[in-house]
């Protein structure tokens, strides 16, 4: 069966660019990855071919290698091809590349050998807290889609939980070099994938991966004083490592949900509070919540004006790994009476007759200040 085009393969032009090669392989290996296709028996075939049109078109001197001679370029006798130990060589890349492409930068850089290849993949869970809960700490558990070791082959994969044996194509290496000419090419092992070793009968409960789906549930204390983002890390709690490999992490991505009253600003809190118009040009007193669930007393002087700040130290948000606490700003917000009756309007009335201008220095200062510009228009 003839090779398709690695162009094609890709869904990409001949003059794309080596960013759309990328984008494009990434998307279409994602799709095809065997772990997301366990249902699909196409699935791995398609996730090589990518993998191997991504491998040539990715390299300049092999995609003009390809571009003049087609798959003739890599096949015995050509310049970029030659023949390797049990037949013939070709750029395939195995598993090991698609992870170290996709999350090695995540993970800590490339990965080589049996077990460090086949490391578990780290995973992400979404959590969503109040702003009590972020401000007090949160003990909760969730349960997050995994897998396990695969209880008949003991994480192994394989059969009877036979242990894995070398690859006889590459000798244990993970890699084959090829030499022709003046060309020296080191590449994966097609067999083994770049793990240097191979199964030889895997196991029928796990398909010689060593693990298998199944959900679990986990503990996670969220401490005090956390903020919107901030990632929590689970060491080991990631997808099992195959064939008995150390698993991944996982990692926790809070989301901090908006507050109907406070808004937060670091560790400091910011609340805007109504206040009846006799109480700001009287003086008196009011009430107002706390985050901790207590009230606080804040004394208003007469004569407050709507947008002046009364700072209550200490009752802000935690602080994370301190025992100390930020600041709780009220916003003053004087409210005009609505809704009066006959009686109160006489009142309202009466209060603007017997007033002078010295209630309302300024609103009388800015309408001053307008009456001179107007004058000087005039003139």
């Amino acid at each position: 069966m003839s090779k398709r085009d690695y162009y094609e393969v890709l869904g990409v032009s001949k003059g794309a660019g080596a960013d759309e090669v990328k984008k494009a392989y990434r998307k279409l290996a994602m799709q095809f990855h065997p772990d997301r296709n366990p249902d699909d028996p196409t699935a791995e075939q398609k996730f090589r071919e990518v993998n191997e049109a991504y491998d040539v078109l990715k390299d300049e001197q092999k995609r003009a290698a390809y571009d003049r001679f087609g798959h003739a370029a890599f096949e015995q006798g050509r310049g970029f091809g030659g023949g390797g130990p049990g037949g013939d060589f070709h750029f395939a890349a195995g598993f090991a590349d698609i992870f170290d492409e996709m999350f090695g930068e995540f993970m800590g850089g490339r990965r080589g050998g049996f077990n460090a290849a086949a490391r578990g993949a780290d995973l992400r869970y979404n959590m969503e807290i109040t702003l009590e809960e972020a401000f007090s700490g949160k003990t909760t558990q969730i349960t997050v889609p995994s897998s396990a070791v695969c209880e008949d082959c003991k994480g192994s994969g394989g059969a009877g939980g036979a242990a894995p044996i070398e690859c006889t194509i590459c000798r244990g290496a993970g890699k084959i070099r090829a030499t022709q000419g003046f060309f020296t090419i080191e590449r994966t092992c097609p067999t083994c994938h770049g793990m240097g070793k191979v199964i030889k009968d895997p196991c029928r409960g796990c398909g010689g991966t060593g693990r298998v789906r199944k959900e679990k549930t986990l503990q996670i204390n969220v401490p005090p004083g956390v903020e919107d983002g901030t990632r929590i890390r689970l060491a080991g709690e990631g997808e099992p490592g195959m064939r008995g490999a150390p698993a991944g992490d996982l990692y926790i991505f809070l989301t901090v949900q908006p507050h109907r009253l406070f808004l937060r600003e670091g560790a400091n809190i910011q609340c805007r509070v109504p206040i009846p118009m006799v109480t700001a040009a009287l003086g008196g007193s009011i009430e107002v919540p706390s985050i901790d669930g207590s009230r606080a007393k804040i004394a208003i002087p007469a004569g407050t004006q709507s947008g002046r700040q009364f700072r209550l130290r200490g009752k802000g948000m935690s602080v994370l790994r301190s025992p100390s606490r930020g600041d709780m700003f009220v916003e003053a917000v004087v409210e005009t009476p609505v809704n009066l009756n006959k009686r109160q309007e006489e009142l309202l009335r009466e209060f603007d007759k017997a007033g002078g201008h010295e209630t309302s220095p300024e609103s009388t200062g800015f309408f001053a200040k307008v009456k001179e510009l107007w004058e000087d228009l005039k003139d």
